[in-house]
């Protein structure tokens, strides 16, 4: 039997804004088996024979939530069994488990005491869509980001062996991860960590296709010839032996796992000083439970290779994972969710730099496994043999760009802003020392939404504008950021980098022309500056105050590093100069111009609205009212300090 909801009992959005479901009606009434989890302990006592249809229960689940409130699907259809094995085979909170990335944390937070809160997944006051330690014991580290979790598990397995508890910690990392090295690092230090256990999921994907030499190592490593002809030889010959042959089959898995360790007695990993076990169905749960008990035996660092599907029971999801990696809310029976983003800013500059690369063969562009998610797709099908994935790597990404450019080419990385951080060292030491022309086209930039602290686009401002001889432009519109991308890769002679934010541009007409480095109209003693997306809000603003009898000049800047000195000049003159950026206040842009104002004599009043704090998740729009950066707020302020 397999769980399958009636999809027309959909749950519905509630008075506090939260997806409902009826916990007592007919939704709960078809999943009995995940209704009765409240902790790990409720999964142990689950009888075996039944896990298979609590896993179905699982992705119903999950497939019905995420379509109403959006989320990360296919990574969380495929490891439904893995943590559900996981769970049964090991102690949590006792022992601790670390997820790389996090986001395919659901079933883990379904099985922990957070099934009743599932309908609330990365809304505002909600529970998180990544693991947070302050949210449940069961969650021993924050993730977000990539690559991290093998030197988080290390550096709690180690503290575990000093505490003497006896605990074990276990890494659940995939084969994108293996593209990063932090990874490596991690594991040239675990030889000695026998109560750490690895899990590397292997399913050829991160969000795009797994790239690099290690992912077709793994390749070979979960495929040897030698195995698979000897299991596909057993099978046939255990299937075609009467009345016996079906116990038989069953009583050999465990064997079967021993005979994988000899055929691998040696690899990469084993010669890190891991146990290595592999290839393991992460879909069958007794294989899974079987390879747990033999990686709590060992007396060494384990490490587990299971592989997996990437989007397991939902067709669609399977058959284009990529797709239903990160959606908004979408229509199960379609499967009809908003993935295209055809008109949004990172479109937009996919399709410019691919038009720019038409005419100029000496433009390259590079991504960290996020092709879709920053438009370079375009340029990619036209222009492969410029076009380049180096997975999730941004150290690399940079230092490799930075070679790039010292030969000649004209390198475009294109990053989220919160993965640019990644790389901080070799923009400084790589890129900018001897200011190679490099080109940085960040995306997601300011605040981004329903992911929260970790993905938040809020410090490149300030750790960017730290860097000597460095630009940045902040369009806030389609067309200046075509003329700023032009104004990149032709005008600036050293690092350059142009930010702009997740989705749309705004409604409101242009302010100024896209190519200036700044635009400066009104009359009074107050000046209002911003830039970027909120600069439409400051826009806004400016109108209110004036039908309220408030004259007031408005500042958009469009290249913000470094600021151009005759804004400055202009700016004196004003009374009260009001500053609101949507990023990080400390080191951020307005701080730098409150600087070059004090060193050009200023006197007046100066007030700076910006980021003071990690950013939860929640609407963009609702965090930019509690930030005081939506106009009624940026009106509300200025009336303050009349």
């Amino acid at each position: 039997m397999t769980a399958v909801l009636d999809w027309s009992a959909q749950a519905q959005p509630g008075t506090d804004g939260f997806v409902q479901f009826n916990w007592r009606g007919l939704c709960m009434n078809q999943l009995p088996l995940l209704k009765s989890i409240n902790s790990p302990r409720d999964l142990k006592a689950i009888p075996v024979e039944d896990l298979e249809e609590l896993c179905a229960e699982i992705r119903s689940y999950i497939i019905q939530t995420i379509s109403q409130t959006g989320g990360h699907l296919a990574s969380n259809l495929g490891v439904v069994e893995l943590t559900v094995a996981i769970h049964r085979a090991f102690d949590s909170p006792n022992d601790k488990l670390v997820w790389d990335v996090g986001h395919q944390c659901y079933t883990h937070k379904l099985l922990t005491g957070r099934r009743d809160e599932f309908p609330t997944i990365r809304q505002e006051n909600g529970i998180s869509g990544f693991p947070k330690s302050k949210e449940s014991i069961h969650d021993a580290f924050l993730s977000g980001h990539s690559t991290n979790s093998l030197s988080a598990a290390s550096g709690i397995a180690r503290a575990e062996m000093i505490k003497g508890t006896g605990n074990r910690v276990v890494a659940v990392i995939g084969d994108g991860a293996f593209t990063g090295g932090m990874a490596y690092e991690a594991l040239n230090n675990a030889g000695s960590l026998n109560n750490l256990i690895v899990i590397l999921n292997y399913n050829e994907m991160s969000i795009s296709k797994t790239v690099g030499s290690f992912a077709r190592y793994l390749a070979t490593v979960r495929a040897k010839p030698k195995y698979l002809e000897t299991k596909h030889s057993v099978e046939s010959l255990l299937n075609r032996t009467p009345i016996v042959g079906p116990g038989l089959k069953r009583g050999v898995k465990k064997a079967k796992l021993r005979l994988k360790n000899m055929l691998y007695n040696s690899n990469f990993f084993t010669d890190l000083g891991f146990s290595y076990l592999g290839p393991v169905d992460g879909h069958d749960l007794h294989e899974l439970a079987d390879a747990m008990e033999w990686a709590k035996k060992t007396d060494k660092p384990a490490l587990i290779q299971v592989y997996t599907t990437k989007g397991k029971g939902y067709p669609r999801a399977e058959k284009n994972p990529g797709a239903y990696h990160g959606i908004s809310k979408f229509d199960v029976e379609t499967g009809n969710p908003d993935i295209s983003e055809e008109n949004s800013f990172s479109a937009e500059f996919g399709r410019e730099l691919k038009r720019l690369g038409d005419r100029d063969d000496t433009i390259c562009a590079i991504t960290a496994a996020m092709k879709y998610g920053t438009g370079l797709q375009y340029f990619a099908s036209a222009h492969r043999d410029r076009f380049f994935d180096v997975g999730i790597a941004e150290e690399h990404a940079v230092t490799f760009a930075a070679g790039l450019a010292s030969n000649g080419m004209k390198p475009v990385f294109a990053v989220y802003s919160t993965f640019l951080q990644r790389g901080y060292d070799q923009i400084i030491h790589d890129a900018s020392i001897e200011q190679q022309h490099v080109v940085f086209a960040i995306d997601r930039a300011g605040i981004v939404g329903n992911d929260g602290e970790t993905h938040q686009g809020l410090f490149d401002t300030a750790f960017l504008s730290s860097v000597p001889n460095m630009t940045i432009f902040a369009p806030a519109t389609y067309a200046e950021l075509k003329a700023m991308l032009h104004r990149s890769l032709y005008e600036v002679p050293g690092v350059a980098a142009l930010r702009y934010p997740r989705g749309q541009q705004d409604d409101c007409p242009a302010f100024g022309d896209p190519t200036a480095d700044y635009h400066l109209e009104g009359k009074g003693n107050t000046l209002i500056i911003s830039y970027g997306r909120i600069f439409f809000n400051a826009l806004r603003a400016s109108h209110q105050l004036r039908e309220q009898g408030v004259p007031n000049a408005l500042c958009k800047l469009n290249r913000i590093c470094p600021i151009p000195q005759e804004a400055v000049e202009e700016m004196l003159r004003f009374e009260r100069i009001f500053f609101f950026e949507e990023g990080i206040r400390s080191g951020g842009i307005a701080e730098h111009l409150l600087d070059q104002l004090n060193q050009a004599g200023y006197r007046g009043l100066y007030h700076i609205s910006a980021v003071d704090r990690f950013v939860p998740q929640a609407s963009v729009d609702s965090s930019l009212k509690q930030l005081g950066l939506d106009a009624n707020s940026m009106a509300e302020t200025i009336l303050q300090h009349r």
